[in-house]
C-alpha cells in the first residue's frame, strides 16, 4: 500500500462525515494519485470499524462492476465489493425519505441469503450448498464522492468507488424465496420500470456469466483481505442493468417474472 494509516483514517473519517451530512467530498484518487486497490479497501475497512463502534451490524456484502459493459466503461478488469449494514435494509414497497441520500440510483440484481459460512477457496458447488435461498432485489447506490472533479474534469475511478464502500447505500429485497438450484440464474432477469415506463431489461448472465460465480469471486476476494461470508448474511451478486437515477418522486419496479418482483419509491 502507498497510503499511511493516518491518511487511510482521515479518508475514512471524511467519507463517514459526508454520509452523515449528505455532502460530497473530492476525489480521493486526486488527493492520493499513487494509491492502489489495497489502499482503497483499507479505507473501506477503516469505515467498517467505525460503523461497528457506532452500533451498526454487518448484514451482508455487495458485489459491483460485474458486467463487461461497466468494467469497460471504467477501464477495469475486476469487480469490486462493499459491506451492507443493518440500517441499509428496505422492504419491497417501502418509500425512501428525500433526506436519506445524496444522489440515489438503483440497480436490479439477484440476492443470495446464506445458511452457512463460505470459505475462501469456495467453488460454485460450495456457494449453492451454502445458500438458503435467492430472491429478487434492488440495490440503492449513493456517492459520497464527487463523480467528477470540477477543476480537472477527472472522473471517479475504481479506487474512489471502493473507498466509498463500492457506492453502496441500501438493499431492497422481495418476499420470494427460491432454491438456487431450481432456477438457471443466468437466464433469470428483470423488466425494470421507472414511473411505470419500462427503461431497462437484463439477465443474470451479465453478472460474470453466472451470479453464482460472482459470489465465488467475492468469497475469494474477501479471504485475501481477512474477511469471510458468514451464515445469515445476504450477498448482492451484481447488477445486470445500468444504474438508474432516482430523484424525488421516482418509483422503481422490477418484474422478475416467475422469480417474483420488487419495488422501491423515493419521496
Amino acid at each position: 500500500m502507498s497510503l499511511t494509516q493516518d491518511q487511510i483514517d482521515k479518508a475514512a473519517a471524511a467519507l463517514l462525515h459526508a454520509e452523515e451530512t449528505r455532502t460530497q467530498i473530492g476525489l480521493i484518487s486526486k488527493a492520493h494519485p499513487n494509491m492502489g486497490l489495497d489502499d482503497a479497501y483499507a479505507i473501506q475497512k477503516a469505515q467498517i470499524k467505525q460503523k461497528l463502534r457506532q452500533g451498526r451490524e454487518i448484514v451482508g456484502w455487495k458485489i459491483g462492476l460485474t458486467s463487461k459493459v461497466m468494467q469497460e466503461a471504467l477501464g477495469i478488469e475486476t469487480p469490486d465489493s462493499g459491506v451492507l449494514y443493518d440500517d441499509m435494509v428496505f422492504s419491497s414497497g417501502d418509500v425512501v425519505s428525500e433526506t436519506r441520500f445524496i444522489e440515489p440510483r438503483v440497480e436490479a440484481e439477484i440476492a443470495f441469503v446464506l445458511k452457512d459460512t463460505i470459505s475462501g477457496n469456495a467453488t460454485r458447488e460450495d456457494v449453492l450448498n451454502a445458500t438458503d435461498f435467492v430472491t429478487p432485489s434492488l440495490e440503492i447506490l449513493d456517492t459520497r464522492i464527487l463523480r467528477k472533479d470540477a477543476d480537472t474534469g477527472q472522473s471517479r475511478i475504481i479506487f474512489d468507488t471502493v473507498s466509498d464502500n463500492a457506492a453502496n447505500a441500501g438493499i431492497v429485497t422481495g418476499d420470494a424465496k427460491h432454491d438456487p438450484r431450481e432456477f438457471d440464474l443466468r437466464w433469470t432477469g428483470a423488466i425494470v420500470s421507472k414511473n411505470k415506463e419500462v427503461v431497462s431489461t437484463g439477465l443474470g448472465a451479465a453478472v460474470l456469466n453466472d451470479p453464482v460465480e460472482s459470489v465465488v469471486w467475492l468469497a475469494r476476494r474477501m479471504h485475501s483481505y481477512g474477511q469471510q461470508l458468514e451464515a445469515g448474511q445476504v450477498v448482492l451478486s451484481g447488477s445486470f442493468i445500468a444504474p438508474m437515477e432516482c430523484p424525488s418522486g421516482t418509483l422503481i419496479e422490477a418484474d422478475f417474472g416467475p422469480f417474483s418482483s420488487v419495488s422501491i419509491s423515493f419521496e
